[in-house]
């Protein structure tokens, strides 16, 4: 066998078991359920109305181009729908994919950053499939998994290989240019300071600072370019007020303002210190483990290349998005892989350098593990604590009826958890994976029923096949077109006026409204009432609802309401 092949069964090798038992959790996780609203319901109504209005270069949502968005995404959506059709299933797949490719990437990363730590590059993806939020998310049929690839990709073209130590300049600023085609300028947020901080973690760069930097710059152009490739066209085709978001309003406006993702600089503001509280839950086993803390803080100058390159890319990246006013939790998704990749480092030097700590058992996974039998012993009492009123609320009471079988699955995770000896990173993994997967699934049979929006969906989709206007009081986020397969706009309606305006023009119209509290008359009158997260859906005939906001009683209608999934906490809640 020649040394090429071998290389490359080597590292077949290497991904194993990891990558297909995080692929198998996956898809059981993704496909559990439906996408979930607004989120991934949104990104398909984009895809679905660019496919069905052959919208290829501009995305449109609800009649409207899109701005906020670019169109890498919705491109790979439409490849899988050329060759299957329109479905779920690709676009879901996709998904699972991306968290596939990352978790190899990072093994990738680790391997050239740490050549003669061997242990790093088996240990890092197993960190970063521990994380129950980063799994979680990747759940979501959106933008920033497919972003954590490219900022990945990009980053491993900087990083030495074994017979070249020079970056791959031309591969770099192709992978921020498909970065900017997912996401727009906040991919340049991630992957932009281990590339100027480059002299201070690369050899390369320190001896040859004018090629690294010149190089650099070129690259990013580069990536720009093939922005622009996308860009210039699009916001000609888009119409003068596209044009104007698309390079003003929006991608201007992020780069003064913060670089903002989709939303409104002050929709998401939070103080500068937001992201730090929530450290544990994005970090979550990993921020519970003693041992990865212990390894972090036994670091000591001089740190190896692998490890000033990770807080290269983590602390500057941290601090702009700790001071941008905007924040989301899965803004910095694609530091999860950085923050694994520094965790495995300093647990290989910590096994190095103080193997009594690397082998202590007060600063095994035991924490996680009390834990784990702590939340099986609730989970098991939970249906006592519910038939004795003492615990009431809409999760718990739906929980209750399934909790116990979960609370088994709990008791063994608990007890792999505080199991002593080698394969503690492997364990943590597993059991992380599997408990992540236990309480999306308990979410599934409980709680899911709020997030289903099929009801309403195919509801509309009755109507828009026979072409009555559809309206939605307040603010519609695609959250129907895809599911119903619209193809019409939905309407969006904001008072009482508009409510008869709509009513008059359009008779035989629907109006979906959303109610925190239901009436008596949200029982009578309209076609479908249904529960969404924690208020309702109600669909209306026009004419009734503008009837009613008038002060004038309705027809009685030809067929009693619909009302779908309430569960016994729900009909406490109905008049």
């Amino acid at each position: 066998m020649s040394s090429s092949a071998y290389s490359r069964t080597e590292h077949l090798r290497a991904l194993w078991p990891w990558l297909p038992l995080w692929i198998v959790i996956a898809l059981i996780a993704m496909f559990s359920h439906g996408p979930m609203p607004l989120y991934s319901t949104r990104t398909l109504a984009v895809a679905w109305e660019m496919w069905n209005q052959h919208h290829w270069l501009v995305p449109h949502i609800n009649g409207a181009p899109y701005s906020e968005k670019v169109p890498l995404l919705f491109w790979m959506i439409h490849a899988g729908w050329f060759v299957f059709g329109v479905n779920d299933v690709w676009p879901r797949v996709l998904e699972v994919a991306f968290g596939a490719i990352e978790l190899m990437l990072l093994a990738t990363m680790a391997r050239r950053l740490f050549p003669n730590r061997a242990w790093v590059a088996k240990a890092a993806p197993w960190m970063l499939m521990a994380l129950s939020y980063a799994f979680l998310f990747g759940l979501q049929i959106m933008y920033d998994v497919l972003l954590a690839v490219w900022a990945l990709a990009a980053l491993l073209c900087l990083t030495p290989k074994g017979t070249r130590q020079e970056p791959r300049w031309l591969l770099f600023g192709l992978c921020i240019g498909l970065g900017l085609l997912t996401k727009g300028p906040v991919m340049l947020v991630h992957v932009v300071f281990p590339w100027l901080l480059g002299p201070l973690w690369s050899t390369w760069a320190n001896e040859n600072r004018s090629r690294w930097y010149g190089r650099g710059v070129l690259s990013i152009l580069l990536g720009g370019v093939i922005l622009l490739a996308w860009a210039l066209p699009a916001g000609f085709s888009g119409g003068d007020a596209y044009r104007q978001r698309l390079f003003f309003t929006q991608t201007a406006g992020r780069v003064v303002n913060g670089l903002q993702h989709a939303e409104p600089l002050q929709s998401h503001a939070r103080p500068v210190w937001w992201y730090l509280q929530w450290i544990p839950v994005l970090m979550f086993p990993l921020a519970a483990w003693p041992r990865a803390l212990v390894a972090l803080g036994a670091l000591r100058k001089p740190l190896e290349p692998g490890l000033r390159f990770a807080l290269c890319w983590l602390i500057p990246t941290f601090i702009v998005f700790s001071l941008i006013s905007g924040k989301q939790l899965y803004y910095p998704l694609p530091e999860l892989a950085c923050g694994a990749l520094l965790l495995a480092g300093a647990i290989a030097v910590l096994r190095e350098k103080h193997p009594a700590l690397a082998t202590n058992a007060w600063l095994g996974t035991w924490i996680l593990g009390v834990g784990g039998l702590l939340l099986a012993v609730f989970l098991f009492v939970l249906p006592n604590l519910v038939a004795s009123d003492r615990l009431h609320g809409e999760w718990f009471d739906g929980a209750a009826s399934h909790s116990r079988v979960f609370s088994v699955a709990f008791v063994l995770l608990g007890a792999l958890l505080l199991l002593r000896g080698r394969g503690e990173t492997r364990r943590l993994a597993v059991a992380g994976l599997i408990g992540t997967l236990a309480l999306n699934s308990l979410f599934t049979l409980t709680l899911w029923h709020k997030y289903d929006l099929r009801p309403v969906a195919h509801l509309l989709a009755a109507a828009d096949a026979e072409h009555r206007a559809i309206a939605y009081v307040g603010n519609y986020e695609g959250q129907f077109h895809f599911e119903g397969r619209l193809t019409q706009p939905v309407q969006e309606l904001k008072d009482d006026t508009e409510i008869q305006a709509f009513a008059t023009a359009h008779p035989d119209g629907l109006i979906v409204v959303p109610v925190g509290t239901l009436s008596s008359n949200d029982l009578r009158y309209p076609l479908l009432v249904q529960p969404f997260r924690s208020s309702w859906l109600v669909t209306w005939p026009a004419t009734s609802l503008a009837a009613l906001r008038a002060g004038h009683a309705p027809t009685e209608p030809s067929q009693p309401t619909q009302v779908y999934q309430v569960n016994d906490w729900r009909n406490r809640t109905l008049p």
